[in-house]
């Protein structure tokens, strides 16, 4: 039987074309796309998770079968409560895999319904990550090419009080 919804997740702080990219890749492929950031009390970042959520709404809004979520439990329980099996990463380079199996690992451990697909990034965006784009903002550099324009702003915003 095949599954219509697939779950994306991550902090996305802040969301950037390289997240989009394989956000659009995947609503092309899944009837359902639901973008879950993930609230962890141990980290503290730049955006708070309901600025997000909206930088990641306005971003998405051309994509009909994408919702939003937040969720601060474990991956695999939210899978369960929103009837997914599939969970997509993006890949930028080869330096992300190592971590992204020992995440799938745990969460196959976890729930062995619950498979996990790996999407490389495009080449333009592989570069790209959100801690750089927010590093590079901090110096009042324009990241507009790495980042949709209202997120430029927010992020300008944050850097410039």
């Amino acid at each position: 039987m095949t599954n219509t919804k697939a779950v994306i997740p991550g902090s996305f702080d802040p969301i950037t074309y390289g997240h989009i990219d394989i956000i659009e890749r995947s609503a092309d492929r899944f009837e359902e796309i639901h973008i879950c950031v993930l609230k962890n009390s141990s980290k503290s970042g730049t955006f708070t998770v309901d600025e997000r959520i909206e930088l990641i709404k306005e971003s998405v809004k051309h994509l009909t079968n994408v919702v939003v979520h937040q969720f601060s439990g474990l991956l695999v329980d939210f899978c369960d409560e929103i009837g997914a099996k599939t969970i997509i990463r993006g890949l930028r380079a080869v330096s992300d895999f190592e971590y992204e199996l020992r995440l799938t690992s745990m969460n196959k451990k976890l729930n062995s319904d619950v498979e996990t697909f790996y999407m490389m990034t495009s080449t333009n965006y592989s570069f790209i990550s959100s801690s750089v784009v927010k590093e590079v903002a901090a110096y009042k550099a324009n990241v507009s090419d790495f980042v949709p324009e209202h997120v430029a702003k927010a992020l300008n915003k944050k850097f410039n009080k």
